[in-house]
């Protein structure tokens, strides 16, 4: 596909772009995790992260250089994700739609997660209503498995989009979470619809 030349000159003069490039990130949306564990800190030194939808790496960089060398952070995504030099970081294809997934994630943890974090996107249509309604399907598998193997008390942190059904989403989020909000960073284009739900402290089964 090639992509419109105003579209590319706007992206290489981004700000958070030009930052990755010269920081040595995969994405620029390393820092929209960056910013947001640094106000709510439901990332912390030694954790164990699971970051859902991972490729091509950019948050798995970001949740290695807040876990440190004592933590562990595992990589899922449909696609090969480029291995990275840590002992701590491991990658593995996955499809957050397949029940069989949550077992394979575990297979992997040292013990249950602290954090899950998910940036999984659909392919978008260009359709807001369709496109809306995958979003916060995904959203919800990511819940689904955050819930699984997070550890009580452990945090979430998923990307969604703006629309009618994300306040039933939240309202879902809500009945496993402590604390629950609804934040968009600053590293999110200022005209983009997503937003990001922050659900902390999970609640134990009943």
């Amino acid at each position: 596909m090639i992509l419109p030349k105003a579209w590319v000159r706007e992206r290489k003069k981004e700000y958070y772009y030009r930052k990755a490039k010269v920081e040595k990130y995969r994405s620029r949306a390393t820092y929209k995790l960056l910013q947001v564990v640094k106000k709510y800190r439901f990332i912390k030194l030694g954790d164990v992260v699971v970051d859902l939808g991972a490729a091509p790496g950019g948050w798995i960089q970001a949740c290695r250089k807040i876990v440190g060398d004592s933590g562990f952070v595992l990589g899922v995504d449909l696609e090969q994700i480029q291995p990275f030099d840590s002992s701590n970081v491991r990658t593995i294809v996955g499809d957050v739609t397949d029940p069989q997934t949550i077992q394979q994630i575990k297979e992997f943890l040292p013990h249950p997660a602290d954090a899950v974090v998910s940036d999984v996107s659909p392919n978008v249509s260009g359709v807001w209503e369709l496109d809306h309604a995958r979003q916060i399907d995904l959203a919800r598998y990511s819940l689904q498995i955050a819930i699984s193997i997070l550890k009580p008390k452990g945090n979430f942190f998923a990307k969604v989009f703006e629309g009618d059904m994300l306040n039933d989403f939240v309202k879902e989020v809500k009945q496993h979470f402590a604390f629950v909000k609804l934040v968009k960073p600053k590293a999110s284009r200022a005209r983009s619809a997503e937003l990001y739900v922050i659900g902390m402290r999970l609640r134990q089964a009943m």
